[in-house]
This record gives structure tokens, sequence and C-alpha cells, in this order.
């Protein structure tokens, strides 16, 4: 059981587009398979056909024969004579009941009935109690005759009842000319053009309809994952089939909602570092009366982190979101005027390495991602060079510098957790809130990049970051149409 359930899982593909070709192309096939029964019977009736219109012929001049006699003894005598091995005529007393049999046997009962009775010129009561093929060996392989034997013959047993009122029991085999092809070119004929044509139709069909059909489900599944990296991407357009049309409208309406909810609280934490000022203030201005100057430094310091952490907050809520529109940024002149503004500070701060042609994406952000890896870099190795390698898929800038670097590298991954810092401190002056390589690997990721740390060779830590120059490989500003 398992081993079936394995073999199952493997035949069975794990996208919806193999599942719905291999769905119709086995579906059409074995409709195919099925309805192929029609086109063998259609060939059993017409292999049929020649010897049950020559039996029917010699039927009706042996009832003919048999009418002109003067007496019972004399048709009995004719009767006779005119039997031999593959033509037997026998006097019954009462006729048996005919069996229901199959259309095609039908078939050749009325073709027979109609062929003596042009023949006769009157209608003669005609009961076909069974027919079936034989093939060159004298076998009857029922529907394999018509393959396995170049010319089939036809076994004939039937009742009639003559004009006089005597039943008269048939019992013949008639054959034909031949047929015109082997029987292994015929099959090769019906399995090449009927199955293995068909076949590849509907596979080439199955393909490019069911790649049309499920084109918009592909696009929605794009749309959802550009969505977790910019949610200010333009809505879905209404387009498409009633069901696709509908999960247009509820994705729109959901990226609607996420898009309040995050300007609400937006709105809320900027609400909330608002109203902190004012006790913030009237805490500093109670600080400087205090007479302790120990105690004042130490609570100047306290004031100093809260309010950093309230910027950091909200710097990190602002620089996260994608709020603007993508553009072609020239990476040279901003990386040089990030090292000048570090130079002018007072800081080592070089780059080497040129883009080749700007990259697509969002300026502000990106400059924001720029910016905290560099004050990282400056902030724990006192110096930061930049280094800039461009080809044609991916652009990658690396800012490494000669501090400490993370002796664990384990938290090499954790320090782009929200809040966390190897030190355990959240002091301003000591390595900032922990919100600055989270910003930086958020903002990369809204590029479709990605941003990664590694300690250097000797010292220093090196963060790495990768943007693809393909727009649509980042799934950002991607549309439809």
């Amino acid at each position: 059981m398992a081993m079936k359930l394995r073999l199952w899982r493997r035949l069975w593909p794990d996208t919806l587009y193999g599942r719905l070709v291999l769905i119709l192309v086995v579906g059409m096939f074995a409709g195919q398979f099925l309805t192929s029964t029609i086109w063998f019977e259609t060939h059993n009736n017409r292999t049929l056909e020649i010897p049950a219109r020559l039996f029917a012929s010699r039927l009706a001049d042996t009832v003919r024969l048999l009418q002109q006699a003067p007496d019972e003894t004399t048709r009995h005598t004719i009767a006779a004579e005119l039997t031999d091995e593959r033509y037997r005529l026998q006097w019954i007393d009462a006729p048996t009941a005919a069996p229901a049999g199959s259309l095609a046997q039908r078939t050749v009962g009325d073709l027979i009935a109609g062929v003596i009775h042009r023949r006769l010129g009157e209608p003669i009561e005609v009961r076909l109690l069974d027919v079936q093929l034989r093939d060159e060996t004298g076998h009857h392989d029922g529907i394999l005759s018509l393959f396995n034997s170049r010319m089939p013959s036809g076994d004939f047993h039937l009742q009639l009842m003559l004009p006089q009122g005597e039943w008269l029991d048939v019992r013949a085999n008639e054959g034909q000319a031949g047929m015109l092809t082997e029987p292994s070119s015929l099959v090769l004929d019906y399995l090449l053009r009927i199955y293995l044509v068909r076949l590849m139709a509907v596979l080439l069909l199955a393909l490019v309809a069911v790649r049309f059909a499920v084109k918009p489900l592909k696009e929605l599944a794009k749309a959802a994952e550009a969505l977790g990296r910019n949610i200010h991407r333009p809505p879905l357009p209404v387009t498409g089939p009633q069901e696709v049309r509908t999960a247009a409208q509820s994705f729109n309406s959901m990226q609607e909602q996420l898009t309040r909810s995050l300007a609400e609280r937006t709105r809320f934490l900027t609400a909330v570092s608002h109203d902190l000022r004012s006790p913030l203030t009237r805490l500093r201005l109670r600080m400087e009366m205090l007479p302790d100057s120990e105690s004042r430094e130490r609570l100047r310091g306290d004031l100093d982190e809260m309010e950093a952490m309230v910027r950091a907050t909200l710097d990190a809520v602002q620089g996260v979101e994608i709020t603007e529109a993508r553009h072609e940024i020239d990476i040279n002149s901003m990386l040089e005027g990030l090292a000048e503004d570090a130079r002018e500070a007072g800081h080592d701060v070089s780059v080497e390495g040129r883009a080749d042609r700007p990259l697509s994406g969002y300026p502000r952000n990106l400059k924001r991602c720029l910016q905290n890896l560099l004050d990282n870099a400056i902030r724990y190795g006192g110096a930061a060079r930049i280094s800039v390698s461009d080809d044609n898929a991916l652009l990658r800038i690396v800012v490494s510098d000669q501090g400490p670097g993370i002796a664990d590298e384990a938290l090499l991954e954790r320090v782009f957790e929200p809040y966390f810092r190897i030190s355990g401190s959240r002091n301003g002056a000591s390595g900032g809130t922990g919100l600055g390589l989270t910003i930086a690997r958020s903002v990369a990721a809204a590029h479709g990049g990605t941003l990664t740390l590694r300690n250097g060779a000797a010292k220093g830590l090196v963060a790495t970051l990768t943007l693809p120059r393909d727009r649509h490989a980042a799934e950002l500003s991607w549309r439809i149409g």
C-alpha cells in the first residue's frame, strides 16, 4: 500500500498546470479508448456485409427453388441436394425463440431480410439466431478476427418461414474475396492515425489551453508574493473568468485593508511619539532642577535613550514601508554621496568599483539601507570599505570594516532581529537600538535581493547586499498586461 502511494505521488504532478494537463490527456485517451468500440463494431459490420449479402442472395435463390417445387417431397429433396459442408439446410417443426442480440447482429439480420425481400419481391419472416466472424484457420476469435486474418468469413445461423408455412433452419459459412490490406497494417494504421495523432493533438491543445487557463492564477500568486514586499503595489486588474475576477477582487480588498491598517499603525506611532514629547520635556526641566549632578546625568542618559528608541521605532516603520514609486537609481552617485558625508564627519570611508548602469529600485529606501550598513561599519570598526561588483544579472555591494566582528557564528542571523544586540545593551552610545540591520534587510527584500553577514578573513564584519538587475525577478513593481 505504501509503495502504491509513493508511486501515485511520483506520477501525480505537483503543479496545478501539470495536474490539469494530465487529467485532460488521460480523460481524452480513456474516452477515445471507450469510443473505439464504435469503430470496431462499424468495421465488424463492414467486414460481415459482403458475406451477408452473398449468403442472403444464395438463400433467396434457395427459397425461389423451394417455392417452385410441386409438393413437400420435392422440396425436401431439393433442400437435401443444396446442402453441403458450408451450406446446411434442415427442416424444423417450430422456430426457436430469437435472442435479443447485439446491434451488429440486428443490423446483419435486417440486411439479410432486406436482400431476400428485394430478390423475391415479397417479405419472408427471418430470425437470425447467431452470426460470427471466423478467421482463416477456422477459429472464432471474435473481434480479433478483424486483425489476425486477411480473409475472414462469416458464420450465419438463421431460421425462415417459407410461404407454404414450413420452417427451414439454415447454417452457412460465407466468405469474401479478401481484405485490401494486411491486418497488421490495419492495426498500425488505426493506432497511429487515431490514437497517436489524437493523443498528440490533445496533448498540444491541453498544454496551450491549460497554460492560458492557469495564467491568471500564476499572476495572482506573483501578486501575493509581491504584496509581502510592497504593500503599495498597483491593484490586480479584475479580468478573466468569474472565479478569477472574484479572487482578484478579494485580493484587492485585502490589500486595501492592509494598507489602511499599516497607515493607521503609522499614525498611531506618530501620535504616541508626539504625545511623549510633552512629558519628556517636563522630565528634562525637572531633571535640570535636581541638585545632585550625578543623578542628573543618569536621568539625562535615560531620557536620551527613550527619545532615541521612539525615533528609531518610527524610522523603522517608515523605513520598511515602500511608499515611493520605482525609479532608475544612480548607485555610483548614491555611494559617493554617502561616503563623502561620512568623510566630512571625520570617518575613513572608501569606495571601490562601479555599477555599470543604473538600478531600478526605491531611492529613499535603498539609501536608508546603505546608510545603516555604513553606520554599522563605522560604529564598530571605525572605518568602512565599500566595494561594488556588477554583471548582467546581479549588483553586489559589500560593506566591510576592521572591527571585532561576531565571534559566535550562530549570531550572524540573530542580529537581524529587531532590537537584538550582542552586547545586550540598547544604549545609543554603545551600539544603537538594534533596528538598523532589520531595516536594511527589509529594504533588500523589498528590492528582491538579499543581505548577508560574515566575518572577514582576518577581522571585521562583511555585509553583502545583492540586488537583482531584472526588475521582474524582484517581483515588486510587477504589473499585469
